[in-house]
C-alpha cells in the first residue's frame, strides 16, 4: 500500500496486521482521487472507519488543508499515527480514538463543517446508512461537500439520507464508491451535480 499522488507519492504505508481491516486498493484509490481532483486543494477532509489513514492522508499529499481521523481499533490506531509520522503530515492531522457515532456528536457541537468526508465502515454491517444520517444532522458536510461511501457491491445503499442525495455510483468488482452531495434547498440538481453523474 502506498501514496498514489502529490507530495508522498510513492512512499509506502503500513498495513495492519490481520483482517480486521480492509485496505482500499490502489486501484479504487486512483480512481477515486481522479474525480475528487477539482475538490481536494485547501480541503477540510474527515477520514471515518479510517483504519490506516490510507484515504485521508491520500487527500493530504494532494493538497488537502487539515484532516480529522477517527478509527477506535488500537492496533489501526497505531498503525494510522505510524504512516503520518513517515509521510511527515502529522501537523495536518487531528487523530480521535473513539466510535464513530461519538465522535459525530462531538464534531457537531465544535461546529466543524468539511468538505470530504470519506467513510470505509467494515462491510455488512449497516453501519453506513445512520452514519450518513448523522453527518447530515450534526451539520459535518459543507454546502458543497462531498461523502463517499466505500462499501460492498451487495449492500444497498440509500439514494437519500437526511439532506445528503446520492448523486455518483463507481464500481470495481465487488467494491462499490457512492458519492453523495448535500441536496440543494430548491430540490433541482446543481451543475456539479450534473458533472458528477456524468
Amino acid at each position: 500500500m502506498r501514496v498514489i499522488g502529490g507530495r508522498c507519492r510513492g512512499m509506502r504505508l503500513q498495513s495492519v496486521p490481520g483482517t480486521t481491516t480492509r485496505p482500499t486498493t490502489d486501484r479504487v484509490k486512483e480512481s477515486l482521487f481522479n474525480i475528487l481532483a477539482p475538490w481536494l486543494a485547501d480541503a477540510r477532509v474527515l477520514d471515518l472507519f479510517a483504519g490506516t489513514g490510507a484515504l485521508g492522508i491520500e487527500a493530504l499529499s494532494r493538497g488537502a488543508r487539515e484532516a480529522v481521523f477517527v478509527e477506535r481499533d488500537p492496533k489501526a490506531l497505531r498503525v494510522l499515527r505510524a504512516n503520518l509520522r513517515h509521510t511527515k503530515l502529522e501537523e495536518l492531522a487531528d487523530v480521535r480514538a473513539g466510535d464513530v457515532a461519538r465522535e459525530l456528536v462531538r464534531l457537531g457541537r465544535q461546529g466543524r463543517s468539511f468538505d470530504l468526508v470519506f467513510m470505509d465502515p467494515p462491510y455488512r454491517q449497516g453501519l453506513a446508512p445512520p452514519t450518513l444520517v448523522s453527518l447530515a444532522e450534526n451539520g459535518l458536510v459543507a454546502p458543497d461537500g462531498w461523502v463517499v461511501v466505500e462499501h460492498d457491491g451487495r449492500e444497498e445503499m440509500p439514494e437519500r439520507a437526511a439532506n445528503l442525495a446520492k448523486v455518483r455510483t463507481v464500481r470495481y468488482g465487488d467494491t462499490v464508491l457512492a458519492f453523495y452531495r448535500p441536496a440543494p434547498a430548491t430540490g433541482q440538481t446543481t451543475a456539479d451535480d450534473k458533472s458528477a453523474a456524468a
